[in-house]
């Protein structure tokens, strides 16, 4: 049995996302269905909808808990960076709205075979993907301590990540969560160690899957394939998610990026984005409390013009 999947912030993304009832719909992370079930809950049987995940495992899910809609259902194994490429196989030039949700899905996080979590022991992988080869351990054992130092405090915002870097090169070879955990803890002190283990095993999980590399590139990529008036919604967990989505957001906004002391614009550059959230949206203390890993969830979302 898996645990139903409650997707974050639903009424919110549903409102900013849905412009027209029978129009085709990406979700960029499907998951457990959780949104791609709320939204389908509100299109027409002529919409489309085509939901993207990475892991085989969740598009199994998600094919359970999408069956019996009435709507044309497309599920395409593959990362929310291939996004044109998915496109581009079932011959659709344009769409009406993406929805990326960035953060782990439940049944990722409660499998201990996946290795996202410190909670319990289970092989150092991290990857979105279940046919990948790129693993934690991988990372872990390979890269210098100048290169592990860097993730953790570039990706974690760990201001220890120096001493933890060295750590980890004087324990190794490093396989599983339980090793990783316990070199943390033997150099953090006892009343940080949990806020420690989250942003280390965050900052390795972003560094094994590309996360912030891929989401510019898909951002950036997929204002251009909304149609005229087509929305783009994503939430972010942390920081270093939501700046990259509220920078791509405001270039596209703007209508020149010149040196303001140039007479004339001289780049080109147009508008193609109208943010739809001047300020970023947080769930509310009721569905914090209904689902706790909601807490950090940050939602943007801008209109296609």
């Amino acid at each position: 049995m898996v645990a139903a999947h409650i997707p974050v912030l639903r009424e919110e993304v549903l409102r900013r996302l849905i412009t027209t009832p029978d129009g085709v719909y990406v979700d960029g992370t499907v998951g457990g269905g959780g949104h791609s079930s709320a939204l389908l809950d509100q299109l027409t049987a002529g919409a489309t909808l085509i939901g993207i995940d990475a892991d085989s495992d969740n598009l199994d899910i998600a094919e359970a808990q999408l069956h019996g809609y009435p709507q044309s259902i497309i599920l395409a194994e593959a990362n929310f960076g291939q996004l044109l490429a998915v496109l581009r196989r079932e011959g659709i030039d344009r769409i009406d709205g993406l929805l990326l949700d960035l953060g782990l899905s439940t049944y990722q996080l409660d499998r201990p075979e996946r290795g996202f979590s410190y909670m319990e022991e289970g092989p150092l992988d991290m990857q979105f993907s279940t046919s990948g080869t790129n693993t934690a351990s991988e990372f872990v054992n390979t890269a210098s301590e100048a290169e592990i130092r860097t993730v953790i405090r570039s990706y974690g915002e760990e201001k220890n990540a120096r001493k933890i870097a060295r750590a980890i090169i004087h324990r190794r070879p490093l396989r599983t969560t339980t090793d990783l955990r316990e070199v943390v803890n033997e150099v953090t002190p006892e009343p940080y160690r949990i806020k420690t283990l989250s942003r280390v095993f965050q900052a390795i999980r972003i560094q094994v899957n590309r996360e912030l590399e891929i989401l510019e590139q898909t951002l950036t990529a997929a204002i251009p394939v909304l149609k005229p008036g087509g929305r783009i919604v994503v939430i972010a967990y942390h920081s270093l998610e939501d700046r990259i989505v509220k920078q791509v957001f405001k270039y596209a906004e703007q209508d020149c990026v010149c040196p303001p002391d140039l007479p004339q614009c001289m780049c080109d550059k147009e508008q193609t984005l109208r943010i739809l959230t001047r300020h970023v949206v947080r769930p509310s203390e009721q569905e914090v409390r209904r689902n706790p890993r909601a807490r950090s969830a940050r939602l943007r979302a801008g209109e296609r013009v």
